[in-house]
């Protein structure tokens, strides 16, 4: 089955085309076709599409919005300049799986798109204002493009902290706002967290029921997740994404009062204290300088920036400190699992992050730490005798989102 991947943001499409089924599943023989990524829709949008490792197609033209992207993408997949030898016309598209951001209560699996489904997911806007409107798109286009005989589902980014305990996604606030605004916490990540957590079990040839881990996910966006018998019980996003840990622009856990401190002292409006506590801060507000991780080490290495090393030293405390409180909640682990740009190809974060947990179980083994690439699907960077593992996992939510469509279609 060839299964077109969408997850459609504010302002991208990214795609991943992937030829799949359940003895490919089975066999972990899944193949990649093509990936690539329509930027900046609405303006003159960047388009990249790869085949394998090569760029097949880099150029600048204007998309006027996600139908038109989602166009683009179909129309070069089934053309003669792509390449792909297994697809020839939109009929040899069988199946497309949706990121979706948020599902709410409701959604607790990956499923089949019908008008029911539509309806949930428009009923959780207001929970995803930026995210789940785009992914709707990108289901209306697919309708229009391949029509309605073509199977589309939707994996949810909050479905797999759908088994947190009450004790641990309830706010201490009045109980009756959750009861009549589902105001809790949800988590998001889910897809990458549910990721790690399989291709650890695979990896250490265990049963799901036996995985006891804590994943990282450190990207741009980061989030931790304590995995018991195989389940999220508990994860550092919120009812939005902005709650945790530190990220790229974005505060995580801040004092609630500042909100309306910085109303008072400031004079701004709500909206933008949400602004500047989303897009201001984060990496990017503490050093004034970037919210990429890699440009922030550049700085602290080669010119001895403060701030940078500052931005740094607080990201790395905010993920030790999560780490501790999780262990605390699994009655310690098996494993801490690394993924995300950030966790994959960083060394001295990693390294910087596990400095001194070694009385909790954590010993990093430097050298291994140091090389970036053991087996493609995960590698060991902890001594042979650390009581818990450290694993670097490569994240990989749209291979997961191609097996959920292939199994929900």
């Amino acid at each position: 089955m060839n299964v077109l991947v969408l997850n459609c943001g504010s302002s991208t499409v990214k795609f991943q085309l992937v030829q799949t089924d359940a003895d490919m599943i089975a066999d972990d023989l899944d193949r990649k076709l093509a990936r690539g990524v329509v930027e900046r829709i609405g303006g003159k949008s960047q388009l990249t599409f790869k085949i394998g490792g090569k760029t097949a197609l880099r150029e600048s033209r204007p998309i006027r919005d996600h139908q038109k992207a989602v166009e683009e993408i179909v129309r070069w997949v089934v053309s003669e300049d792509s390449g792909i030898a297994e697809i020839n016309s939109p009929s040899d598209i069988h199946a497309v799986g949706h990121r979706v951001v948020h599902g709410g209560e409701n959604f607790k699996a990956s499923c089949r798109i019908d008008d029911e489904v539509i309806e949930g997911i428009t009923k959780c806007i207001d929970l995803a204002p930026l995210h789940n409107p785009a992914n709707l798109k990108g289901i209306e286009a697919v309708v229009k493009l391949l029509g309605k005989g073509t199977p589309q589902v939707a994996v949810f980014d909050t479905a797999f902290h759908s088994s947190m305990p009450p004790q641990n996604y309830l706010y201490a606030v009045p109980y009756q706002l959750y009861r009549r605004h589902g105001l809790r916490r949800y988590g998001f990540h889910g897809t990458s967290h549910r990721y790690v957590a399989y291709r650890y079990r695979t990896l250490e040839k265990v049963d799901k029921e036996s995985v006891d881990i804590i994943s990282l996910h450190l990207g741009n966006g980061c989030s931790a997740c304590a995995v018991k018998d195989g389940q999220s019980i508990d994860t550092s996003m919120g009812m939005t994404p902005l709650e945790g840990l530190m990220m790229g622009t974005r505060s995580g856990d801040i004092d609630p009062s500042l909100v309306e401190f910085l109303c008072e002292v400031e004079g701004f409006s709500v909206g933008e204290v949400d602004t500047l506590l989303n897009r201001q801060s984060g990496l990017l507000g503490i050093s004034g300088l970037t919210g990429d991780m890699r440009d922030l080490l550049f700085e602290r290495e080669e010119t001895g920036d403060r701030r940078a090393g500052l931005a740094i030293d607080i990201f790395c405390a905010r993920v030790k400190k999560y780490i501790g409180a999780y262990l605390a909640q699994l009655g310690g682990c098996q494993a801490v699992c690394f993924a995300g740009g950030i966790g994959e190809n960083s060394p001295a974060i990693r390294s910087q992050i596990c400095d001194g947990l070694e009385s909790l179980g954590l010993k990093l083994d430097q050298q291994k730490n140091e090389q970036q690439m053991g087996d493609s699907r995960g590698w060991i960077v902890s001594t042979e005798d650390s009581p818990i593992k450290i694993y670097v996992i490569p994240t990989d939510e749209e291979l997961l989102i191609a097996r959920d469509t292939v199994r929900a279609v």
